[in-house]
């Protein structure tokens, strides 16, 4: 089970070096939403030709659309060479997710971008940085190569990570390599990373109440029901500041303040030892 990025990461890139030897890597997050798609691949096509050519890490980030304090932030330094119409920095540090004050600054200063946390690289490149910073990691992780595909991986991959500790890739390489640069993200982006963040992407009524689905609300605000099939659907009476999801035979039902807690209570279901 993968206890960190950082962890997801090496493997991934140690089983592509098993596979195929040195390609481009892209770390993408599945919980993004992203408008225009030719527009993404043109500025990811482009971050993975540099990538290849110059053995650079790249970060993508992402132009700031409001002093958002739910998101980390990328500082560019020197502009270097534009990739025919993509824009591509040095990278000057990364910025933990600011107070309201700090994200205000951040937006109005065109040095500033979204870190959207996805990245491209050559396995080559990643591996030889994650030796570098987290070697740990390398030392027990890098062996798994010679293992995958045979019988003896299961045990080998859980022993491994029992005795890696928890960090992210942002944390464990990003921030501590000098070979790293950015390259402009000039898409609509979205990091759906909570249900609350579907507010922005459905259309409330005259109450506030949002639905993908069929709802039927009365005496009712502020909610937002989801249904993974949209043709379901829910009644809610006498209730304010809900989410309530649909999904095959499970349904959550929260108070909108829960919304941080939700990580913990998925982790005591998954895990109620």
């Amino acid at each position: 089970m993968m206890r960190d990025t950082a962890a997801a990461v090496t493997l991934g890139a140690v089983i592509c070096r098993r596979l195929f030897g040195n390609p481009v890597m892209a770390v993408l997050t599945a919980d993004h939403f992203i408008s225009p798609v030719r527009r993404f691949q043109q500025v990811m096509e482009s971050a993975a030709g540099c990538a290849k050519r110059t053995g650079a890490l790249y970060t993508i980030g992402i132009t700031t659309g409001r002093a958002a304090t739910g998101y980390g932030y990328l500082e560019t330094g020197k502009r270097l060479e534009p990739d025919g119409d993509v824009q591509h920095f040095q990278l000057v540090r990364f910025k933990e997710k600011p107070e309201p004050t700090t994200a205000e600054q951040y937006h109005a200063d065109e040095r500033f971008y979204w870190n959207s946390g996805m990245f491209v690289w050559t396995v080559d490149s990643i591996l030889s940085e994650v030796q570098a910073h987290l070697p740990i990691h390398s030392e027990r992780l890098f062996p798994l190569g010679r293992k995958f595909g045979t019988s003896e991986w299961t045990e080998a991959l859980q022993e491994a990570f029992s005795a890696l500790p928890r960090i992210s890739i942002d944390f464990g390489v990003m921030e501590k390599t000098k070979n790293i640069r950015m390259v402009k993200g000039d898409f609509d982006w979205d990091d759906v990373g909570s249900w609350s963040a579907l507010d922005r992407f459905l259309a409330p009524d005259s109450h506030g109440n949002r639905a993908r689905g069929v709802l039927h609300a009365s005496a009712s605000e502020n909610t937002l029901v989801f249904c993974e099939d949209p043709s379901e659907t829910v009644a809610v009476l006498g209730v304010r500041d809900l989410v309530v999801v649909r999904s095959g035979k499970r349904t959550l039902v929260m108070n909108r303040s829960q919304a941080e807690a939700l990580k913990q209570l998925v982790t005591r279901m998954l895990d109620p030892t």
